[in-house]
């Protein structure tokens, strides 16, 4: 469980990358929806991140409480 999190945070990251240059390859002028879609995508990696980090810091407090 605790490597299928780490995997996670993994693929959202690559998901976030490939969305931010697919974005970037449609064009660099600003757009407002350009925008809304890297900022939910970095959301996205984020929350990822942060539900790792739970199930890390769970693991570790039951481990260490045990």
């Amino acid at each position: 469980m605790l490597i299928a999190a780490c995997v996670a945070v993994l693929v959202v990251e690559v998901l976030n990358t490939g969305l931010e240059v697919i974005v970037d390859r449609i064009g660099l002028e600003w757009n407002e929806l350009s925008k809304r879609a890297k900022d939910l995508g970095s959301a996205a990696v984020f929350l990822s991140l942060t539900l790792c980090a739970s199930l890390w810091m769970t693991a570790f407090w039951r481990f260490f409480n045990a």
